[in-house]
Formats: structure tokens, C-alpha cells, sequence
């Protein structure tokens, strides 16, 4: 236990504010973490959709290739 300003005791562990609300601390966290889980999950569904698009191309490559003296 410590001895808070006001003369009363607080645990050393209490982080919560003087008001006693809760700061949102960890709300503002959570928060954080799920935009950059949400942001790597669209990279990573992006760079799928390119290698994808990549992939069907090569795979669907089989134009007519125009010899020299076919023009």
C-alpha cells in the first residue's frame, strides 16, 4: 500500500486515475491492434490477389504470337 495524496490509502497496483473511471487505455489498445490486424489482413489479401491474377495470366497465355512476316 501506498499513501495517495489525499492521505487515503491506494494498492501500488491501481492504475486506474484519481476520479476513479477508467482511462479506456485498453479500449484505445484494442482498438489499435484491430486497425493494424485489419490493415496486414488486407496487404496480405491484396499481394494474394495480385500473385492470383499473375498465375491466371500465365496459365491462360496461349495467344497466337505473329511471326515477322505475318504483318
Amino acid at each position: 500500500m501506498t499513501r495517495h495524496h489525499s492521505g487515503r490509502d491506494k494498492a501500488a497496483n491501481d492504475n486506474r486515475p484519481p476520479d476513479g473511471e477508467d482511462s479506456g487505455a485498453e479500449t484505445k489498445a484494442f482498438a489499435r491492434l484491430d486497425a493494424v490486424v485489419l490493415s496486414i489482413a488486407r496487404l496480405i489479401g491484396k499481394q494474394m490477389a495480385r500473385e492470383d491474377f499473375a498465375a491466371r495470366i500465365a496459365a491462360n497465355d496461349n495467344s497466337r504470337v505473329k511471326a515477322a512476316d505475318e504483318e
